[in-house]
């Protein structure tokens, strides 16, 4: 399979939520599914840098499981999912990505998986597996292990970011 990108050009309003709270339509970077509940993910890179014009913004950001899956999924202005080879061939079920949905995701209690926080006022956060067996996994499409979102955890002063989570569909 070949690798795709998720990226966020600019969440201007990024909204710190409390876990096990719907996360707000286009106030979060985003969510990772499998497009089918066999469909197994691996998390190669996420990185996000900071985009708050003036004072410290310490900006919580978590990547975790979800309790609640995103329903009618889609994305906000700026946000997108793209294969990085031109040449790939499209998958019969595609992951599913996005930063909106009729039903939001809902951060896990229970299962944080990475701790990707920055100062949003030029801030930046930028980690890589080094081997596959380092890459974090969603597996399925369906809560615990099937999605996984990229959100602002309470706390702090949450400022504007963008970046990218480039993962592979196997």
């Amino acid at each position: 399979m070949a690798r795709r990108i998720f990226s966020f050009a600019n969440i201007a309003t990024v909204t710190a939520f409390a876990d096990t709270t719907g996360l707000t339509n286009n106030q979060y970077p985003g969510f990772i599914a499998g497009g089918s509940g066999t469909q197994q993910i691996k998390i190669h890179e996420i990185s996000i840098s900071g985009q708050a014009a003036s004072s410290s913004s310490p900006t919580f950001m978590l990547w975790s499981r979800d309790s609640t899956v995103a329903v009618t999924p889609s994305s906000g202005a700026g946000v997108m999912d793209a294969v990085m080879d031109p040449a790939t061939v499209a998958l019969a079920a595609p992951p599913i990505s996005g930063n909106q949905g009729t039903t939001t995701p809902q951060r896990s209690s229970s299962a944080h998986l990475m701790n990707c926080s920055l100062n949003a006022f030029g801030g930046v956060f930028f980690w890589r597996a080094n081997k596959w067996d380092e890459c974090p996994v969603i597996l399925g499409n369906t809560q615990p292990n099937g999605e996984s979102s990229l959100s602002a955890f309470t706390g702090g002063t949450p400022g504007p970011v963008g970046g990218h989570i480039i993962y592979e569909p196997l």
